[in-house]
C-alpha cells in the first residue's frame, strides 16, 4: 500500500472507524482508534472493497474476523462480539457512507 492516494483513502477511514466505533467493556466505551484496531479494520475493508462491492453481510464479516487479545494474549474474542449493536450500526453507516464516496 505505498500508493500515496490509497495510503490517504485507508487513513480517511481508519479516522471515520476509530471515532465512531467502540466496543463495550464492562459498560466503558473503548473506541477503535483507542485500542488501535482502526487502521487493520481500514485496511480489511479497503482491500475487500477493492475485490467488489461490500455488503452488511460481509462488513460484520471482517468483524468477526479480527481477533482481539484480551488477558495479555491468553485469549482472543473476536471483534464483533465486543462491539454492541449501537457500535455495529454505527460501523455499518461508515462502511456504506465510504462505500459511496470511493463510487
Amino acid at each position: 500500500m505505498s500508493d500515496p492516494q490509497v495510503t490517504e483513502i485507508i487513513a480517511r477511514l481508519a479516522a471515520d472507524l476509530g471515532d465512531r466505533v467502540y466496543m463495550d467493556i464492562a459498560r466503558w466505551h473503548l473506541y477503535l482508534k483507542d485500542a488501535h484496531l482502526d487502521k487493520i479494520l481500514a485496511q480489511r475493508l479497503y482491500t475487500q472493497m477493492q475485490q467488489g462491492g461490500l455488503g452488511q453481510d460481509q462488513a460484520l464479516g471482517i468483524l468477526r474476523e479480527i481477533l482481539v487479545d484480551i488477558g495479555g494474549g491468553r485469549r482472543q474474542i473476536p471483534l464483533l462480539d465486543l462491539v454492541p449493536v449501537q457500535g455495529q450500526l454505527a460501523y455499518i453507516d461508515v462502511v456504506e457512507d465510504f462505500q459511496k464516496r470511493l463510487t
